[in-house]
């Protein structure tokens, strides 16, 4: 499968952005799918995931309350919808499909990544 992210760009801290993230070869209709993010020097973490059926979400703490994940298996598409931006939230931003079927947070669940997409807050 082969991923493509879009979206991000230079937002104020408070605003919001919404990242997609669009599937295409094999479908991950099946497949949970998920967003991470990056800053330089650091490793990869998780920031949010959804089931294969789009009725179970997990979130890292830090995105709580802030953003919400839906996809349209119509589509094969994925969404980030990111509000109350704060500057570190500013990162590198990817989206991958899982192995598994139900959301999780390990990052080894997901084996296949798209390239990233830059979202920067400004403080």
């Amino acid at each position: 499968v082969q991923l493509q992210a879009s979206g991000g760009g230079l937002v104020q801290a408070g605003g919001s952005l919404r990242l997609s993230c669009a599937a295409s070869g094999r479908t991950a209709s099946n497949n949970a799918m998920g967003w991470f993010r990056q800053v330089p020097g650091k490793e990869r973490e998780f920031v949010a995931a959804i089931s294969w059926s789009g009725g179970q979400t997990a979130f890292a703490d830090s995105v709580k309350g802030r953003f919400t994940i839906s996809r349209r298996k119509a589509d094969n598409a994925m969404h980030l919808q990111m509000t109350s931006l704060k500057s570190e939230d500013t990162a590198v931003y990817y989206c991958a499909v899982s192995r598994r079927a139900f959301a999780t947070s390990t990052i080894a669940d997901f084996p296949s990544w798209g390239q990233g997409t830059q979202v920067t807050v400004s403080s």
